[in-house]
């Protein structure tokens, strides 16, 4: 059974002596343990962060996006390795697994052109012989906190931007499936990042505490739930360090009736049973305006049916198990209310390719009828739960959506460009879909969330993350010649 480590300076790094199981999904068994980080172990890493960290500043651009495109290129030699470490630790198919790592490595490509996307502004002769300019620094050393769904492409939204900018970064990645953290991390060292440049601590609570209260530690990164959102937020802050905290998600489709309704089944069944529904931009509710319930949620009743569930390594499985044991029951357990709604398919009697046996299993679940305000419905279930809701207009559909807690992703189903012109601009959800179940964006734009779906002021990645990693600063510069006037006790003014 294998042991994941820290890496503390360029190396493994036993660390403490507590330790946790870590298992694969698809059969329930232990398949290793890692290392859990003590507040010591979280002090080497920031103290070698912080010696590695003036080198680093002052390497030149062109040094640095060297560095960043060397690893791209291993990366991506390496892309079916990191892909199986996901599949064997967090349970999603190998394609799937795949397509993580795609939109990983577009924000380290993004990342390459940091000598452009570092450029100031400058202003010449502001006043007489004075010139002005402004230039972007990075902040020291910084952290990343990151979650079980995505293990290697939300760490991949943080570090190639803050490494790319100059800082010394430390990641914290979920202790379900640690192993792709370590790898990158090997990754970093063959591309020639100087040791503790990027450092890995494993762990829980006591990790993230320590990052948060370390007076080293400038600003940190966080995706996860909302409630351990607003924590990391409020505690970070509290500490006097920058803080992006993006939290939970509600994701719902409005379905105009003159959509096209395959599309639309197609759509709802790959965005909310991709990756078992663990995505906070999955979309767990349909909102289907009258009268095209009935046959939507017919036509997704079908594709459902043909979906193969099976471990992450059989080619043929499309769908792989929830990440724990406990998070499967939790989410099955959302099935047992008695809230009105009707269960069409019912996830735990899905079969599975080669058996269940001790897998944590639930199959892809679809609820009709669910009513608005119910705990099925704005709960953020994070499984393979779709739910139906059925309304009268688009105007009720808009006004379910504006009055949830959260603001993370929606989409708009129609061929009504009017209809859709209009759902961008008055619904209340940072990122929008237009005939898009999953609006995501691309590297070169920024991903968050409004609401209980974001703390802080910045998004992740684009150019509001090369914001975050960096602070401005503004220089007022005047080359003096030998006829200048001499001293001058008046307040300076532009002349």
């Amino acid at each position: 059974m294998k042991f994941v480590k820290h890496w503390i300076n360029g190396t493994e790094h036993d660390g403490d002596s507590r330790t946790a199981p870590i298992s694969n999904p698809a059969t329930g068994q232990a398949s290793g343990q890692v290392a859990m980080a003590s507040a010591a172990d979280v002090d080497a890493a920031v103290a070698s962060a912080k010696a590695a960290f003036p080198a680093w500043r002052d390497a030149s651009l062109v040094k640095r996006a060297q560095v960043l495109f060397r690893f791209r290129e291993l990366m991506d030699a390496h892309r079916d390795e990191l892909a199986g470490l996901i599949s064997a630790e967090h349970g999603k198919v190998h394609s799937d697994a795949l397509g993580e790592v795609a939109r990983g490595l577009e924000v380290v490509e993004f990342a390459c052109g940091i000598p452009h996307l570092l450029k100031g502004g400058f202003s010449e002769g502001v006043s007489t012989r004075v010139d002005s300019y402004s230039i972007r620094q990075p902040l020291g050393v910084v952290a990343g906190i990151t979650p079980f769904n995505f293990p290697a492409m939300v760490p991949m939204w943080m570090f190639p931007i803050a490494i790319a900018c100059g800082n010394a970064f430390i990641l914290k990645p979920s202790e379900k499936d640690p192993s792709a953290s370590l790898l990158m991390a090997r990754l970093w060292k063959q591309a020639g990042l100087p040791d503790g440049v990027f450092s890995v601590v494993q762990g829980d609570k006591v990790a993230v505490d320590r990052l948060l209260e370390h007076p080293d530690v400038k600003a940190v990164s966080f995706v996860g739930s909302t409630p351990i959102a607003r924590y990391v937020y409020e505690s970070g802050t509290a500490a006097g360090k920058r803080v992006q905290a993006l939290g939970g998600a509600k994701n719902h489709m409005l379905v105009l009736p003159d959509a096209d309704l395959d599309l639309v089944a197609d759509s709802a069944v790959s965005a909310g049973f991709g990756s078992a529904g663990e995505r906070c931009m999955a979309i767990s509710v349909v909102l289907a305006v009258e009268p095209v319930a009935d046959e939507l949620v017919s036509k997704i009743v079908s594709r459902v049916e043909q979906l193969k569930i099976g471990p992450g390594d059989n080619p043929e499985a499309e769908m792989g198990p929830l990440v724990t044991r406990e998070h499967r029951d939790k989410v099955a357990s959302y099935l047992d209310l008695d809230e009105g709604f009707k269960i069409v398919v019912d996830g735990r009697e899905t079969e599975v390719l080669g058996g269940r046996g001790e897998g944590f299993w639930l199959g892809p679940t679809v609820l009709d009828h669910v009513q608005v305000g119910s705990r099925v419905h704005t709960e953020e279930i994070f499984g393979p739960v779709l739910s139906v809701v059925r309304v009268s207009s688009y105007e009720e559909g808009l006004e379910v959506i504006n009055n949830l807690e959260y603001g993370n992703g929606t989409a708009i189903f129609t061929n009504d460009g009017g209809a859709a012109r209009r759902f961008q601009n008055e619904v209340e959800v940072g990122m929008v879909g237009i005939n898009v179940p999953i609006p995501v964006p691309m590297a070169f734009y920024s991903f968050g969330g409004w609401k209980s779906s974001l703390f802080g002021d910045t998004h992740v990645h684009g150019t509001e993350g090369v914001h975050f990693y960096t602070r401005g600063k503004v220089v007022t510069s005047r080359w003096l010649d030998p006829s200048h006037g001499g001293v001058n006790l008046g307040f300076p003014t532009n002349r």
